[in-house]
């Protein structure tokens, strides 16, 4: 989830001609992307949550995997209560508060939030139930 939604960060920023100041991918720690001068903050900032799910979906939809679409699912609930949780903790340096301080309607977080929070929960149960289900199913050795 934190990869494809940083790579999102990038690729907003790339696409609204920022420039990036650093970055970190790496799966030991947190994540994080800078950017300055960043022309269009909006962009690079609703790239991360919209590419971190869409990304991941685009992978389920061509590899077919039941797999995938258990990692998309994921994606799509924790970039929805990733926002919602950032703008409870209000610090500075997370994404809610950073879209909210480059004028970013609340209405319009509120919304992404409640949607891939809702569907993702939905989506990301069912895919646990199925994934616990097979292995409940499979002989002990």
């Amino acid at each position: 989830m934190t990869f494809s939604h940083e790579i999102g960060h990038l690729i907003g920023g790339w696409c609204g001609g920022a420039t990036l100041t650093g970055y970190s991918v790496s799966p030991w720690r947190l994540p994080f992307s800078l950017h300055n001068p960043d022309p269009n903050p909006m962009l690079t900032l609703w790239a991360g949550p919209v590419l971190g799910v869409t990304l991941p979906i685009l992978a389920a939809l061509l590899i077919r995997q039941s797999w995938c679409w258990f990692v998309a699912d994921f994606c799509l609930l924790a970039n929805g209560v990733y926002l919602a949780l950032a703008w409870w903790a209000g610090d500075r340096f997370l994404d809610t508060p950073r879209m909210l301080a480059a004028g970013v309607a609340p209405i319009s977080i509120i919304t992404f939030c409640l949607a891939t929070v809702a569907l993702g929960y939905v989506r990301f149960r069912a895919d646990c139930i199925h994934v616990l289900a097979i292995d409940a199913q499979e002989p002990s050795e």
